[in-house]
């Protein structure tokens, strides 16, 4: 009896799809066969109008054509690289890559003092819920976001963990089920710790009798306390307007309708996560956000924003005084951040708690964002019957010109096959990036934070990538809980 429940209660590894590296046309992209097809051209063109001398003249023309389609550098082909350096050098000759607050004119009020695109963001003070929620005009969405607390995960035995797991994974099937929701972000963070949480506790639970020990364990608390960290996490959900417009105007319309319809959501997500064993810490209000976009760009101020919660609270002031983005970095106020993306989760079956390297590395300021993109059944069935066609197509032209099969290939269409029995049984299918912010101090810490956290993920099988060209807006969409995207 003892080993059948044993059995009945272990918990199952899980396997993540692999990233989609399928091309346009037998594993090219689309750069790749715009530079091919240049080359191909040119050659042909020289060699119809002059012949071999023309095939000579013009080969630099063609070669580098050629050359750039064929060259990696850094996961990428040369030709990849095309877009995201021109998209740099324009926001660099139009003065975009740095921000400084303007002192004098204030913000118009309701928006968020944020650089970049996201200074169209609007505040809405719901009054029902008491919760602020952000209204994004270019993405038609409204977002909400709540504290939340768990107990400690790899604590517990393998029975209670499954049961978590499956908590979760209602949570996600429930967001994929609403058809309104557009990103669910769950953000880990890890803030500098003011030691006000072990004084309080010994003022509770401890015996200040001038004794020995405890004169030690006060010293100790006075010293420990300010040097430690904290872990915070948070939720944010966000709705899709456009999708849920019929249900919108039926509350008024207008962004009380938005708000009413974002209450209900908020109140499903609620309860479900209460019945994932997750504690609820409540819906985040003005100052609450504005505490944690401050400390995400000014994290030197997060002690004293701790010790003085009075203070730092103006969600329109919240945003940071300077913003300089380089091509691999990005300075504010008081810290250097770099963002790292998840580009492969593991290929071999793990079990729940693989991201623990990640989440219990000690010492780094970071910040672990999952961004989860619902999508209905109806489309989900759609893109998985044209990759299996475009697949199978690709298959078939490399047995035509004689290519091997690759083993990849025959990987992704494994996991297509198993993405389509998962929806037949009535599972949700959801998009999940993964985003990575680590904050300094100074450049050379930095740098060694990163090397860290590349370690860690190392060790969590997983692989990341230092994004380039876009540090601003990956920081954005890492660092703040507003569901944006990269």
């Amino acid at each position: 009896m003892h080993t059948e429940t044993a059995r009945d209660y272990k918990l199952a590894p899980v396997q993540f799809s692999r990233l989609t590296k399928r091309g346009v046309l037998l594993g090219l992209s689309a750069p790749q066969l715009i530079a091919l097809t240049l080359a191909l051209l040119t050659l042909v063109s020289a060699l119809y109008s002059a012949g071999a001398s023309g095939v000579a003249w013009s080969s630099p023309l063609w070669g580098a054509a050629a050359l750039t389609a064929v060259i990696p550098l850094g996961g990428r082909k040369l030709v990849e690289w095309v877009p995201v350096t021109t998209k740099w050098m324009l926001r660099a000759a139009r003065g975009q890559l740095t921000y400084r607050r303007r002192i004098i004119r204030p913000r118009p009020v309701g928006t968020l003092a944020l650089p970049g695109d996201a200074a169209s963001l609007r505040e809405w003070h719901d009054p029902e819920s008491g919760a602020v929620m952000i209204h994004d005009p270019h993405q038609q969405t409204i977002t909400a976001i709540i504290g939340i607390a768990h107990p400690a995960f790899a604590l517990v035995d393998p029975g209670e963990q499954h049961r978590r797991v499956q908590g979760w994974g209602r949570v996600l099937a429930g967001a994929c089920r609403s058809g309104r929701i557009a990103r669910v972000q769950v953000n880990e963070r890890t803030l500098p710790d003011s030691g006000t949480g072990l004084a309080e506790w010994w003022d509770r639970h401890g015996t200040d009798d001038d004794s020995w020990a405890a004169n030690t364990y006060r010293d100790l608390i006075e010293r420990a306390g300010p040097a430690g960290e904290r872990h915070a996490t948070t939720i944010s959900v966000a709705l899709d307007l456009n999708a849920a417009a019929r249900q919108v105007r039926s509350n008024g319309g207008g962004m009380r309708g938005a708000a009413a319809v974002l209450r209900q959501e908020m109140t499903v997500l609620s309860g479900a996560l209460r019945a994932a064993d997750l504690i609820v810490g409540g819906w985040l209000t003005a100052s609450e956000l504005a505490s944690a976009l401050r400390t995400a760009y000014d994290p030197a101020v997060g002690v004293d924003l701790e010790r003085h919660p009075d203070v730092g609270r103006d969600l329109a002031t919240a945003g940071p005084v300077a913003v300089t983005e380089t091509w691999d970095r990005l300075r504010t106020d008081t810290a250097f951040h770099a963002v790292l993306w998840i580009s492969e989760w593991p290929r071999s079956q793990v079990y729940p708690g693989f991201l623990a390297p990640l989440v219990f590395t000690n010492g780094v300021l970071r910040t672990i964002a999952l961004h989860y993109l619902p999508v209905r059944a109806d489309q989900a069935a759609r893109d998985i019957r044209k990759k299996k066609t475009e697949l199978i197509s690709d298959a078939h032209q490399r047995r035509r010109i004689g290519q091997i099969e690759d083993a990849s290939a025959t990987a992704e269409y494994g996991d297509v096959l198993q993405q389509e029995a998962d929806l037949t049984a009535g599972h949700g299918v959801l998009r999940v990036t993964g985003l990575i912010s680590v904050t300094a101090p100074t450049v050379d810490e930095l740098d060694a934070a990163v090397a860290a956290i590349e370690q860690a993920a190392i060790q969590a099988s997983c692989e990341v990538r230092r994004l380039v060209g876009q540090q601003a807006q990956a920081f954005t969409a890492a660092a703040l809980p507003l569901c944006r995207s990269v």
